[in-house]
C-alpha cells in the first residue's frame, strides 16, 4: 500500500447533515429502502436487492436506469442496511488519483474490520483501462462495487467487470410513482399551486424522471404564487411545453400506446388523430420521434427497410426546422409507418438471439472463420480452410460458421409481406445451395 496514504484518516461514510436550504429531492431523499419509489421489483422481499439485504451479504452490480430512478440512492442505502461503508467517486469528475485513494482508504478500512461499498456514479465514462483498474480490488473483496450507469451495460463496460457484478435494471418511474413523489413534497412543502389538471400535466412532463420532478415542484414553490395555475399556464411559467389533459384525463401513456396499435394496426387515419391529440396538447416532439423509430424497428422492420430511414429523416427535419413547422415531418413518418407492411420478425429474431446468447455463454466459433494476424495463430490453425464466398459459385460458399458444440439455429423467420418476401425466396435459395453441397 502507497506510503502516502498510510496517515489518511479514513473517510467519513456518513453523508453531512441537510442544510434547511438543500434542494427539495435532497430533503425529500428516502431513508430507508423501504422508502424508495418505482423500484420494488428490486428492493422488495423477492427482489435481488431485497434478497441480499436480508441475508446481509451484497455483491457487486450495475444499477442500469435512466436519470431520476434512484440509483445514488439505493446504493447509499444498500450501504447503510448492511452495515458498510460508503464511498462514493463520479466518473464524470474522478480520475485515477481518485480511485487510488478510494481503494487505499477501503484497504485500511478493512484492516479494521470495516467493509467498503465503493458506490462509482456514470461508471460508464471510465475508460477501459480504468474499468480493468477496478478488477482486483473487486475480486479480493477490498471493495463492493456499486456502479450507476444510463448506458447499455453490454456495450458501455468490460466483459471482465461484467462477469463479476449483477446487472439490475431500474425502471422508469411510472405515473402513480411520479404522483407518490408529489405527494411527499406535498406533506412536506404544502400543496403545489396547480389546478388538476395541472398537476397531471407536471407529473406526465417528468417523462419518468423523479429528480426532474420534484426540481419543477421546487421552482413552483418559490415562486410563491398567489393563484392555482392551469395547463397552459404551467407551460408558459416553467417555459416548457407540458401537456393538456381534457376532462376524461386520459394521459400521456394512455395515449402513446394508442397511437403505437394504431400504427401496429395499419390505420393511418386513427394514428393522425393520436399524433394530434399529444402534439396539441403539447406533448413534446422529441418523444414521439423516439417512439415512430421504436415502432419502424419494432413492427415494421425489413418488411419495408426504408421506415427506419422515414423517420430518422423526420427527427433531423425536426430538428432542423423546430416547432410548429417541424411537426409536419413527425406526421408524414407517422402515416408512412401506418401505411406499410408489417412485420415484427426482426423483433422477434433479436429476443430469440439474446436468449441463446445467454444460454451458451462464451463459445468459440469454429476454427476456419478466426482472424490469423500472427504465425502463430496460423500455425495453430485459425483459419485454416476458410472458403472466401466471393469466389464460389453464385458468391456463396455454404460453409458452416456455428460453433462446434451448437447446432445451426433460426432466430429470423421473414414473413410473406413487403420486401421480407424476397428475402425469404432469397434464404430459401441459399439453404437449397447449402443442401446441395453437403
Amino acid at each position: 500500500m502507497p506510503d502516502l496514504f498510510d496517515d489518511d484518516p479514513l473517510p467519513d461514510s456518513k453523508p453531512a447533515p441537510l442544510r434547511e436550504d438543500a434542494p427539495l429531492a435532497d430533503r425529500l431523499r428516502p431513508a430507508i429502502l423501504a422508502e424508495v419509489i418505482g423500484q420494488e421489483h428490486l428492493t422488495g422481499p423477492e427482489g435481488a436487492i431485497g434478497r441480499m439485504v436480508a441475508a446481509g451479504r451484497l455483491s457487486s452490480m450495475i444499477l442500469w436506469g435512466p436519470p431520476g430512478t434512484g440509483k445514488t440512492t439505493i446504493a447509499r442505502l444498500l450501504a447503510d442496511s448492511v452495515g458498510m461503508r460508503f464511498e462514493s467517486v463520479s466518473a464524470v469528475f474522478s480520475g485515477v488519483a481518485d480511485l487510488k485513494k478510494a481503494f487505499a482508504a477501503a484497504d485500511r478500512a478493512a484492516e479494521a474490520g470495516q467493509r467498503t461499498l465503493l458506490f462509482v456514479d456514470e461508471i460508464h465514462r471510465f475508460n477501459r483501462a480504468q474499468q480493468d483498474g477496478f478488477l482486483p480490488f473487486v475480486e479480493r473483496g477490498t471493495v463492493t462495487l456499486v456502479g450507476a450507469t444510463t448506458e447499455n451495460p453490454s456495450f458501455a463496460l468490460n466483459a471482465a467487470l461484467l462477469s463479476r457484478a449483477q446487472v439490475l435494471i431500474l425502471q422508469r418511474l411510472d405515473h402513480k410513482a411520479l404522483d407518490q413523489l408529489l405527494d411527499r413534497a406535498e406533506g412536506l412543502e404544502g400543496p403545489l399551486p396547480l389546478t388538476p389538471p395541472a398537476r397531471e400535466a407536471l407529473v406526465a412532463s417528468a417523462d419518468g424522471d423523479g429528480r426532474f420532478l420534484l426540481n419543477q415542484a421546487e421552482t413552483l414553490y418559490n415562486a410563491m404564487l398567489g393563484e392555482p395555475l392551469d395547463p397552459a399556464a404551467l407551460g408558459a411559467f416553467l417555459q416548457r411545453r407540458v401537456a393538456v389533459y381534457d376532462k376524461d384525463r386520459e394521459g400521456h401513456y394512455n395515449l402513446i400506446s394508442a397511437l403505437h396499435k394504431a400504427v401496429r394496426g395499419s390505420d393511418p387515419q386513427a394514428a393522425l388523430y393520436y399524433l394530434a391529440r399529444m402534439l396539441v396538447a403539447g406533448e413534446e416532439p422529441r418523444f414521439l420521434a423516439r417512439r415512430l423509430v421504436r415502432m419502424a424497428v419494432e413492427d415494421i422492420g425489413m418488411a419495408d427497410p426504408q421506415a427506419l430511414t422515414q423517420c430518422m429523416a423526420a427527427r433531423d427535419a425536426y430538428e432542423f426546422l423546430g416547432s410548429p413547422e417541424g411537426e409536419l415531418a413527425l406526421v408524414q413518418a407517422c402515416i408512412y409507418l401506418a401505411t406499410a407492411p408489417k412485420s415484427n420478425a426482426v423483433y422477434k429474431a433479436q429476443k430469440s438471439a439474446f436468449k441463446s446468447a445467454r444460454e451458451t455463454g462464451s463459445l468459440t466459433p469454429p476454427q476456419n472463420i478466426l482472424n490469423a494476424p500472427t504465425k502463430l495463430m496460423k500455425d495453430i490453425g485459425y483459419g485454416a480452410g476458410y472458403s472466401y464466398d466471393h469466389d464460389a459459385y453464385e458468391g456463396f460458399s455454404g460453409d458452416n460458421y456455428w460453433p462446434e458444440e451448437m447446432d445451426p439455429q433460426t432466430y429470423y423467420q421473414p414473413v410473406e409481406r413487403g420486401f421480407e418476401r424476397d428475402i425469404a425466396k432469397r434464404l430459401d435459395y441459399w439453404d437449397k445451395l447449402r443442401r446441395d453441397r453437403e
